[in-house]
């Protein structure tokens, strides 16, 4: 369901900075694939989602369409948008959606529901669309994901990962677009995820309460001002909120132009085979965080400490785990990796360099 309650400014939030760049990078690359939050109670999860929420870009859609279609890519309509005779189709600009699903929500709530009794009797398909129809090109959000079904949550990160929400009941197909940013939290007191589908996140952010006395003062501070007057307080953090929120579009903006050299791959794959994960969906997600962070610093060029932030990331809930036991990404072993190869890598980045000169 959309979020219009009041909502506390992203750039307010004391400390937790992995957790907000973490964001920040799936807001500027939504090919991340998301971002699992993992922490103990009041560490400010859900308030740092819905406070990104308020500083995403408004989208432009065709008015009237119950998938938030973008009128300029007309590969990525819906069925009806591209069924229709209207010429040019009408836009209306909005808000990006950010969507809430509720751990008691069934799957035809999520995917949407077929009338299978209408299509028999009349011969036409009738859909009702659900949540993943109302989150294209948004945010959805999913509090306690841990405690999700896991069917549902397979389906979420299958719609995630493809674009693409597809409803079959007896024999009756319907698809629609469904790209959107994944965010989970979850509490792991409370219960695992299986690996299966911790790996399917992105990014994943383990976040604990403040520790340092300061800290712990101003987060209480922060929060007595707002519940005081939250108009005033928003009011107070809007120029800071202003220039995150440009920030963010000039990153979108700059992504497209980062440069990605072989060097670049062979360190990302030294990391992961280094560091032991299985498959390559590490590698990947690591090239798209280093491309996303490259952008958020204003640079068209990756840097190691683009790869190391992008390891820090990605890694941690990749790493293969005995049972029972615990992991933890080794922060000096990813230091060490990078030293390793540091020598060839400004090597070749300083050749690519001077070849682009001389070709000017």
């Amino acid at each position: 369901m959309p979020i219009f309650r009041s909502v506390f400014p992203f750039s307010a939030l004391v400390g937790q900075e992995r957790l907000k760049r973490a964001l920040l990078l799936n807001a500027v690359n939504p090919r991340i694939g998301g971002v699992l939050i993992q922490g103990e109670k009041g560490t400010a999860k859900s308030t740092a989602v819905r406070g990104l929420a308020r500083l995403l870009p408004p989208i432009t859609v065709v008015a009237g369409c119950p998938y938030n279609c973008q009128p300029d890519q007309p590969c990525g309509l819906c069925s009806v948008c591209k069924a229709s005779s209207t010429a040019a189709l009408p836009t209306l600009t909005r808000p990006m959606p950010l969507v809430e699903l509720p751990v008691s929500a069934v799957e035809d709530r999520v995917v949407g529901a077929l009338d299978l009794e209408h299509a028999i009797t009349e011969g036409q398909r009738r859909f009702e669309p659900g949540l993943l129809a109302q989150v294209n090109r948004g945010l959805l959000y999913v509090d306690e994901i841990n405690l999700l079904d896991d069917h549902l949550v397979d389906i979420l990160l299958d719609a995630a990962a493809m674009g693409v929400n597809t409803v079959e009941r007896e024999g009756i197909s319907v698809s629609h677009p469904a790209r959107f940013i994944l965010v989970g939290t979850m509490n792991p007191e409370e219960g695992e995820l299986r690996p299966q589908l911790l790996d399917r996140f992105g990014l994943a952010v383990e976040i604990r309460g403040l520790t340092d006395l300061e800290s712990r003062i101003a987060v209480i501070e922060q929060r007595m001002a707002y519940e005081a007057d939250p108009e005033q307080f928003r009011a107070q953090w809007e120029t800071k909120e202003h220039l995150l929120a440009e920030q963010l579009v000039a990153a979108k903006a700059l992504l497209p132009k980062v440069q990605i050299e072989r060097a670049a791959l062979a360190v990302i794959a030294h990391l992961a085979i280094e560091i032991g994960v299985d498959g390559h969906r590490a590698d990947l997600t690591m090239l798209e965080t280093a491309r996303a962070n490259a952008a958020w610093r204003g640079s068209t060029s990756l840097e190691l400490e683009d790869f190391r932030l992008a390891a820090e990331l990605a890694l941690p809930h990749r790493i293969r785990r005995q049972p029972f036991g615990s992991v933890q990404l080794d922060e000096a072993g990813i230091n060490t990796i990078l030293a390793r190869h540091a020598q060839a890598f400004e090597r070749a980045t300083e050749g690519q360099v001077e070849s682009e000169k001389k070709k000017c």
